[in-house]
């Protein structure tokens, strides 16, 4: 080994330069599977001395028990192929808590090809990681945001249509019933007209809220179509049932007991709706079938509201509805 002209090990140089920066330089011998060395940086980070890092035991020891099956399985199994990498994973600190790490490595071999030795850095990563944690919720809330109805907070109309689509097109493979129906608040007009835009803001708010209570199933889909409109996709919801929960929506929206004295139905609020069933054939369309229920809700308002008009559609002429 040759000396600097300050008469200064070029190992030792080398050695400062590692022990100098933020990442923790380490080794092991892959035989032994012992720490040949690391950094003395480990102990500010995780609190552990280097002489406390023996073997690679310790190491996955040190590791969050969630981490560590997967972590230690990917790198001992790269490491035999010979192959760099690097893996995340959850630290233990000395006092009981856990620092994001990631280990980046490289595979040395010998004259013969065998694997000889790791060497490698690890890396503070918690900040990044925190920050990739709040990225994610902030992307979650925006998605939820783009898929709830801003002022009921229940899906709206663009979470309707991806459902009304994926269930159609179960509905045609497994050729069971899909039901739709579309409601809309009696004389909503005459309300807002009597009590101002805020009040009926919230009415539109709680009359969603208690819509959802009345199709609990997990792929039941309530949202607000538009207005004062909502609308409920029922898969696999035969006529029978699709009129239960139609009724039900009458009965929670009448326990509501949201007064009313503007309309020309009840001295509460009411609502009217129309209730289609079909098994969609391959030459129907959805949107055929949301105009043939929306034609049924229309007759059940011309006919007095407060009610619900039942129709089939089916028979490949979705919009041939028989009240």
């Amino acid at each position: 080994m040759s000396d600097t002209n300050n008469g200064v090990t070029d190992s030792a140089v080398y050695k400062t330069l590692l022990e100098s920066t933020k990442a923790i330089p380490w080794k092991i011998d892959w035989k032994t599977m012992t720490f040949a060395y690391i950094g003395p940086q480990i102990e500010s980070l995780l609190g552990w001395t280097p002489q406390s890092w023996v073997s690679a035991n310790d190491w996955a020891e040190r590791m969050h028990p969630e981490d560590r099956d997967t972590v230690v399985n990917f790198c001992v199994s790269q490491s035999q192929c010979g192959i760099d990498h690097e893996a995340d994973y959850r630290a233990l600190t000395k006092d009981g808590g856990y620092v994001w790490i990631r280990d980046v490595v490289h595979v040395v071999r010998n004259a013969e090809g065998e694997v000889d030795s790791l060497i490698g850095f690890m890396f503070d990563i918690s900040e990044r990681k925190q920050t990739e944690e709040q990225l994610l919720k902030l992307q979650k809330q925006l998605e939820e945001f783009s898929y709830k109805d801003g002022l009921t907070g229940i899906n709206n109309r663009r979470m309707f249509d991806s459902m009304l689509q994926i269930e159609w097109a179960n509905a045609q493979r497994t050729r069971k019933p899909l039901s739709l129906i579309l409601l809309d608040i009696d004389y909503f007009k005459q309300f807002n007209d009597h009590y101002g835009h805020i009040k009926g803001d919230d009415c539109l708010r709680r009359v969603g809220q208690a819509l959802q209570g009345a199709a609990v199933r997990p792929r039941d889909c309530v949202a607000r179509f538009g207005g004062e409109e909502f609308v409920l996709v029922l898969p696999e919801t035969d006529e029978a049932s699709a009129k239960q929960v139609a009724e039900r929506c009458r009965k929670l929206v009448r326990k509501l007991r949201i007064p009313h004295p503007q309309s020309n139905v009840a001295p509460l609020l009411t609502i009217s709706l129309g209730v289609g069933t079909l098994v969609p054939e391959q030459g129907d369309a959805p949107l055929a079938f949301i105009e043939a229920v929306d034609r049924l809700l229309y007759q059940a308002k011309q006919q007095g509201r407060d009610r619900l008009q039942y129709g089939h559609c089916g028979g490949g002429e979705v919009d041939a509805c028989q009240a």
